[in-house]
């Protein structure tokens, strides 16, 4: 297949593309600088260069594709305070790509998460759907939803929930920022008794389940990229406490910075249904296993 890739140097594009070339399909990424164009063409991928807000760029090179792997979101603007506007963004490539791929019975896999789609209880790939809000951190979830309605229109399209950890050898999201946090203050901090949950995968499983989707993925499939159901969070802080040599204990919630609306939700999530439908089996490092790797407590100077 030839596959367009939007977020194609990110932490989880960098690992899909080498993963769908490596599996004999011909990938285009979509690159908004200069250092993504270079990282893209030394994996052998066509570059495209371009930013979400490109409409026409996108649905043209959608349109010229046998399928569609939507990754980006802009993350930048939307941890600076414009969400909306991030996910404004996302609804109109998502849409764009909808109109470029309707009738062909081609694939759109899109990225989406797990964290709120039944907090307290464990997610299945069953749960989230439905009428949702469009406003605030529930449009992604709209979004989503909208994508899933495209298979009426012959698109094959499906939604890749992501855990709010896929962790791996170079990642500077949620573990490396509680790493920093733990460095920087002397404690390694979790919230009440620490005993709620956080689901996991590693990088590669995560990137082995995109290609799967695009490749079979059924029409309108809803798909959780989850190898660890449910990591409690008091177990992570004590791995990383250990490997810090500060103690783990309860913090107030601006302990954690931005991560403090998330640190203490419980959301486990399971993946039975979508190991069933694509046979798909991680096979990395559970969470823990990753941390105890070390490459999270390198030196700032020494990390990939």
């Amino acid at each position: 297949m030839r596959v367009f890739v939007t977020g194609a140097s990110g932490w989880i594009g960098s690992a899909v593309v080498p993963e769908l070339i490596g599996a004999g399909h011909e990938v285009t990424g979509l690159a908004r600088s200069d250092a993504s164009a270079a990282a893209l063409a030394a994996t052998g991928a066509a570059v495209l260069r371009g930013t979400l807000d490109d409409l026409d760029l996108l649905g043209e090179a959608a349109a010229g594709s046998d399928g569609v792997v939507h990754l980006a979101f802009k993350h930048d603007i939307a941890f600076s305070g414009d969400f909306e506007g991030a996910a404004r963004a996302d609804r109109l490539a998502v849409e764009t790509f909808g109109d470029a791929l309707a009738g062909s019975g081609r694939p759109l896999v899109i990225a989406s998460g797990t964290l709120g789609v039944a907090p307290g209880r464990l997610a299945t790939e069953q749960d989230g759907h439905g009428e949702v809000p469009g406003e605030g951190p529930a449009a992604r979830h709209a979004t989503a939803e909208h994508a899933l309605s495209l298979a009426a229109q012959d698109v094959r399209s499906c939604v890749l929930r992501l855990p709010p950890t896929v962790h791996g050898d170079g990642d500077n999201g949620f573990m490396a920022t509680l790493v920093g946090i733990a460095r920087a203050t002397g404690v390694s901090g979790y919230v009440g008794d620490g005993a709620n949950r956080w689901p996991a995968v590693h990088r590669f499983d995560a990137a082995r389940l995109f290609r799967l989707a695009a490749e079979s993925a059924p029409a309108g499939s809803t798909l959780h990229a989850v190898a660890d159901e449910g990591v409690p969070v008091r177990e992570i802080a004590e791995t990383i406490g250990r490997h810090l040599d500060v103690p783990a204990a309860a913090a107030a919630p601006e302990h954690f910075s931005f991560l403090a609306r998330f640190i203490g939700v419980d959301c486990p999530a399971s993946s039975a249904f979508t190991r069933e439908l694509l046979g798909w089996e991680p096979a990395g490092p559970g969470l823990i296993e990753d941390l105890d790797l070390g490459h999270y407590f390198r030196p700032a100077s020494a990390a990939t």
